[in-house]
């Protein structure tokens, strides 16, 4: 984890007590006298690693500030996703290539903090900057080959024998409309084609006939770590949630975009990529060209959402902000 070393942690902090009696020990660290060095995340959350002095190290994600300062809902959003992280382990992902950061505790008195097992490896977003700026592509390759993989087990492993429910995708789509109105990036007359669009998507029966999987939900460069060959770990599970597996493929898809777009100007240049992910995916199917066919006949969709997502941030320029716009429009309209 890079990030800014704010100090040691002192021992008249309450937090002291929580991760030297209650969380350390989990890691097979005795209680008494440890030193901990305190490091701030690169993030925008409140999320800090604690290092033992010649010992492990652990995240700690702090969820009352990140959460409007509501106690009660940060308490239940931290809890959410240690009941997550439990469940996916349950499903065989604790284990190499496929990890899921193991929860290790949660403390409400402490601002609502839950403490989660440190991944050593690099995310996806520093292959993709790699590629970018320093021309290593084989690296993303073969990183994209590794999360297609990963992702391929987590949706295969999870799902269930329920069809997928599109219509709450076209309900976000309208929230994002709302949002992007309210930034003035898109005028009425333009939140009307996209929703236009949307119901069109909406009508395609291919949208409704696949079945519920588990999707990470928030399938961002930051959220998977890499550590060599085909190992990867997830973190960061607030939104896993029953939908289609397209989802988190479309999630991907559309960041490889923006980043593309944000570097070069272009997005095509993210296809070859998009595409070797998609290849990779599909390759643990046993009729893997029909898993590619459905699987890239809906995933525009949620490429164009994780577009106008992203359009929504004030980090962005606005002219990155709008150029996101066009490219979701296009890519919702040519997919349709």
């Amino acid at each position: 984890m890079n990030g800014e070393y704010c100090g040691r942690l002192s021992r008249l902090d309450p937090l002291y007590y929580c991760l030297d009696e209650d969380v350390m020990p989990l890691l097979g660290v005795a209680p008494g006298g440890n030193e901990y060095h305190v490091f701030k995340a690169n993030s925008s959350k409140d999320v800090y690693l604690y290092e033992c002095e010649g010992g492990p190290a652990v995240v700690g994600k702090f969820y009352s500030r990140s959460h409007e300062g509501y106690n009660d809902h940060a308490g239940r959003c931290a809890l959410h996703e240690f009941h997550n992280l439990s469940l996916l382990r349950s499903y065989g992902l604790h284990d190499y290539p496929h990890y899921v950061a193991r929860p290790l505790a949660f403390n409400a008195s402490c601002n609502n903090v839950l403490f989660e097992e440190f991944c050593k490896g690099e995310p996806l977003s520093a292959f993709i900057d790699r590629a970018l700026y320093d021309g290593d592509e084989g690296g993303l390759y073969e990183c994209l080959t590794a999360l297609g993989f990963f992702l391929a087990t987590l949706h295969n492993r999870t799902a269930n024998g329920h069809p997928v429910y599109f219509r709450q995708e076209c309900s976000y789509m309208g929230k994002l409309m709302e949002q992007l109105q309210e930034k003035s990036l898109i005028g009425y007359e333009e939140a009307e084609d996209f929703m236009f669009f949307c119901g069109r998507w909406h009508d395609r029966p291919e949208m409704w006939e696949d079945r519920q999987v588990l999707i990470h939900g928030d399938a961002t460069p930051s959220n998977f770590i890499f550590s060599g060959g085909i190992s990867v770990t997830a973190i960061d599970l607030e939104r896993l949630k029953r939908a289609d597996r397209a989802h988190d493929l479309g999630r991907i898809a559309g960041e490889l975009k923006h980043m593309f777009l944000m570097a070069r100007g272009e997005g095509q240049s993210a296809e070859p990529f998009i595409g070797h992910l998609l290849g990779a995916y599909s390759s643990h199917f046993p009729d893997r060209v029909r898993a590619f066919f459905s699987i890239t006949a809906r995933i525009p969709f949620y490429m164009a959402e994780t577009l106008l997502r992203i359009a929504r941030n004030d980090w962005c320029e606005k002219e990155h902000r709008l150029r996101l716009i066009a490219e979701a429009f296009h890519t919702l309209r040519s997919g349709e």
